[in-house]
């Protein structure tokens, strides 16, 4: 019986089987050790596309499942089935009503463990200051401690984990304005005739600070509350003065996010680069992941 899968994504991590040979190989052949000095039985799997993905997590409650992640955006796409396999659908949704908290739409998920696969120190697992060893990561779910963090859904069918940033630079990389109506809950931050520079919708802190320009503060994975920016250039004019361009940044925090480009806007989600060509909202769901923590 296997009590741990290792799950590892993707071209990058392709290697993690026995016989292959690349940096990210070792902490997922050590993590694996780990296990095996505390007599647990482990698989390592590595999955290339959804269907493989949905294959490793259908273990899941009976096994501990460990993301082995070579970035953020690896650890997005196995929530994001995570999420898809749990959620209920349309039709059994009456059924699993029970089950869910009033301000989700989501049960609890089972909880995972993270191993990160590089020494990015900006990546979620140093923002969250979970274990960054193989053999602490394993300590840590075989020890069965839980933290629980928000995520956010999307109308796109996706999660967000840590944040999206939407605007900034066009697609030459030069700073470049467009026009979005943004509203968090009931109160509106961009009216969709003024142009924004860049706006955020933060669940944490990747994109809190952008270009040196603070955009949201203190934006917290366990609140129960998104975090929203808008950043709106400004002329500010001197009489004796050249004009200058100011940035105004406007802020909420709420429940969910809807916005609305009049044009294709670039956007990152997670570190996944993507278009905005319609409107797209995000909504919380409050506690509804959870890491093993020491």
């Amino acid at each position: 019986m296997v009590d741990v899968v290792v799950l590892a994504l993707g071209e990058g991590t392709s290697c993690a089987c026995d016989n292959g040979a690349c940096g990210t190989r070792t902490p997922i052949l050590a993590c694996r050790d780990a296990l095996r000095t505390a007599s647990v039985q482990v698989e390592t799997v590595v999955a290339h596309t959804d269907a493989e993905i949905d294959a490793a997590l259908k273990a899941l409650p009976d096994v501990r499942l460990i993301v082995a992640t070579a970035a953020d955006g690896q650890l997005r796409a196995v929530m994001r089935r995570l999420v898809r396999m749990y959620a209920p659908a349309p039709s059994k949704r009456s059924e699993a009503e029970a089950e869910i908290p009033d301000d989700r739409t989501l049960p609890d998920l089972p909880p995972i463990g993270v191993l990160p696969l590089g020494p990015d120190s900006t990546d979620l697992v140093t923002r969250l200051g979970l274990p960054r060893a193989p053999a602490d990561v394993a300590a840590a779910v075989l020890g069965g401690h839980v933290r629980r963090l928000d995520l956010l859904r999307n109308d796109g069918g996706s999660v967000t984990l840590d944040g999206v940033l939407v605007g900034g630079v066009d697609a030459s990389g030069s700073a470049s304005t467009y026009l979005a109506r943004v509203e968090v809950d009931d109160a509106v931050l961009a009216d969709g005739t003024e142009p924004v520079l860049m706006s955020v919708v933060a669940n944490a802190s990747r994109y809190a600070t952008v270009d040196g320009l603070p955009l949201v503060l203190s934006p917290d994975m366990a609140d129960g509350r998104l975090d929203v920016a808008v950043a709106v250039p400004r002329a500010s004019r001197s009489l004796f003065r050249r004009p200058r361009v100011e940035i105004e940044v406007r802020r909420a925090q709420g429940r969910a996010v809807a916005i609305t480009p009049r044009t294709d806007v670039p956007f990152v989600d997670d570190g996944a680069e993507g278009v905005l060509s319609r409107k797209r909202s995000w909504w919380m769901e409050r506690a509804a992941w959870a890491v093993y923590v020491p």
